[in-house]
């Protein structure tokens, strides 16, 4: 009956240092890619998924703060600069190819962002959501920091942003295999630069799973819709919000 006061105390205790956060962090994935390893690889046990559920709960059970847990895990934030900047490797690995399919990926990136685009702000408008709910989802298959920014400017909210950036990354790295075989898509470029387009940074880190090669074509599919993104949606979304919200 004295052991659970007494865990309490030593979660309390820990709580106070912010290495707890990152160390959770780091477990609960650790747990996540164990579980994933043992169905296989089936993209339905997506470690990102697992891990997010897992701190979820342990952070609501323990009443602990976002913003005392974030004091940790901000080191794991930090490092997705570092990661994205490392994709430059596999990108240059595979500069031959990128380069003879340089057209083709650019009338894919156009079309694939827009399309992730619009259909969200249609949708929302469709179900009546309010401009700031619109402004948050129009930036969403864009990586996080993108998104966040982006949508801060329109007059979303950067918080909501940054959790259907979440949900559209795990959703396209476990639906996307599926979609891409019943439209019989092979081709490991066309496959990684689909997927870096619609699910950023997750899904990028599910096509490097597959291959180099096709995770190369994520990276690039991610980095130039972050781009693509920044520039088109603080145009666009003004022109088109008139005519979807009355």
């Amino acid at each position: 009956m004295n052991a659970i006061p007494k865990l309490g105390a030593i979660w309390v205790y820990l709580a106070a240092s912010p290495l707890l956060g990152l160390t959770i962090t780091l477990l609960a994935y650790l747990i996540a890619q164990t579980l994933y390893a043992k169905a296989r690889f089936n993209p339905l046990v997506n470690p990102v998924l697992i891990a997010v559920a897992l701190l979820v709960a342990l952070l609501e059970i323990t009443g602990t703060p976002y913003a005392t847990y974030f004091e940790g895990a901000q080191f794991v934030h930090f490092l997705l600069g570092p990661a994205t900047v490392a994709l430059a490797l596999p990108l240059y690995r595979q500069w031959a190819k990128l380069r003879r399919a340089a057209l083709p990926l650019l009338g894919g990136l156009v079309a694939g962002s827009l399309t992730a685009i619009l259909s969200a702000v249609g949708v929302a408008a469709l179900f009546g959501a309010s401009h700031q709910t619109i402004a948050s989802l129009a930036p969403k298959s864009a990586t996080t920091p993108i998104a966040m920014a982006v949508a801060a400017e329109i007059g979303g909210l950067p918080s909501l942003t940054a959790v259907l950036v979440i949900t559209t990354g795990v959703f396209g790295a476990v639906v996307a295999r599926s979609i891409l075989n019943l439209l019989r898509i092979t081709e490991p470029e066309v496959r990684g630069f689909a997927l870096g387009v619609a699910s950023h940074g997750i899904g990028t880190a599910r096509a490097f799973q597959v291959s180099e090669e096709m995770g190369a074509f994520a990276g690039l599919g991610m980095g130039l819709n972050g781009v693509f993104t920044a520039f088109v949606v603080p145009v666009l979304l003004p022109v088109i919000l008139p005519w979807l919200v009355r």
